[in-house]
């Protein structure tokens, strides 16, 4: 369930919803792929956040090990259902206390006719 926008790009910062949990995400860009097979227009989104050693480490490293999201930006009046295409991080144990660690996650809209 997309709703349509102008082709846009930007680096923003902005609240980004991923499966009803809030990410403040900074350097949000936005763009649309074409699928090479039914040749429909996607949304891509990537952007980077920070994450909280301990608590906050586990509940997004769990959010992000499903292979499904509803995506919501509020601020862009974008939503889609997405799969992650790109996911890094700059730290893999953030168990440890008073760490905070970079992510990067970009999200593809999948197409429900292929």
């Amino acid at each position: 369930m997309s709703k349509k926008l102008k082709g846009r790009s930007s680096s923003l910062d902005m609240e980004v919803y991923v499966n009803e949990v809030k990410i403040n995400a900074t350097g949000f860009q936005e763009q649309r792929i074409n699928d090479p097979k039914t040749g429909k227009r996607l949304y891509q989104i990537s952007f980077d956040f920070k994450v909280r050693s301990g608590e906050d480490y586990h509940h997004i490293t769990t959010l992000l090990y499903k292979e499904r999201f509803d995506v919501k930006v509020p601020e862009r009046n974008l939503e889609f259902r997405g799969s992650i295409v790109n996911y890094s991080t700059s730290i893999t144990n953030l168990y440890q206390e008073n760490k905070v660690g970079d992510f990067s996650l970009a999200l593809m809209e999948i197409n429900h006719e292929a």
